[in-house]
C-alpha cells in the first residue's frame, strides 16, 4: 500500500474545488493512494485508512497511552472518532461529483475495552445513500483476535454547494 500523506498545515488540505471535482469514491481512493492527504486527526489518534471500496471503508489503528483516560483505559472518544471516520467515509464513497457530506449524528456502543497497543480494524458500511442523506454502520474488530470491540451507526447529510 502506498504511504499515506499526513498534512502538517491547513494549506496542504484539498481545496473546495479539488474536493468537488471528483466523486466521493475517487476522493477516498486518492487518499488511500497518497495523492490526497489523510485527515489530520488520524495522526493524533494513531489510525490510517486501510481499504476503500464502494460502500465500505476500513481504518486500521492501535490506541496507546496518548488515547487513554485518567483510569488507564482507552478513552471512549477514540472509539467514537474512529467509528465516525469509517462510517462517514463509507458514505463518502457514494457521494456524487460536485457534492460533499458531513456527519449529522452518530451513536457508539462500546462492547469491551481495547487493550493499549492492540491493532484494530474499523469497518464502515453503507446501509443507504440517497440524494440528501446517507446511513452507515460500523464495527471495531481486533485484527489478531477477531473480537468485536464496538459498534456504531451514523446519519450523514449529503449536500451540493451552490
Amino acid at each position: 500500500m502506498p504511504e499515506q500523506f499526513l498534512p502538517d498545515n491547513p494549506d496542504q488540505l484539498p481545496t473546495r474545488e479539488t474536493t468537488l471535482s471528483m466523486s466521493g469514491l475517487e476522493f477516498m481512493q486518492k487518499i488511500l493512494g497518497g495523492e490526497l492527504p489523510l485527515a489530520p486527526i488520524a495522526n493524533g489518534l494513531n489510525y490510517q485508512l486501510h481499504s476503500v471500496k464502494p460502500d465500505e471503508v476500513i481504518f486500521r489503528g492501535a490506541p496507546g497511552f496518548d488515547q487513554m483516560n485518567p483510569t488507564g483505559t482507552i478513552h471512549g472518544g477514540w472509539y467514537g472518532t474512529l467509528l465516525d471516520s469509517a462510517m462517514a467515509c463509507a458514505v463518502m464513497t457514494r457521494v456524487a461529483k460536485g457534492s460533499v457530506y458531513t456527519t449529522l449524528e452518530y451513536k457508539v456502543n462500546i462492547i469491551r475495552p481495547i487493550p493499549s497497543g492492540m491493532t484494530v480494524d474499523c469497518v464502515g458500511t453503507v446501509e443507504h445513500a440517497g440524494r440528501s442523506t446517507g446511513v452507515a454502520t460500523g464495527k471495531i474488530i481486533g485484527v489478531d483476535d477477531g473480537k468485536l470491540y464496538a459498534t456504531g451507526s451514523t446519519t450523514c447529510i449529503i449536500m451540493t454547494p451552490k
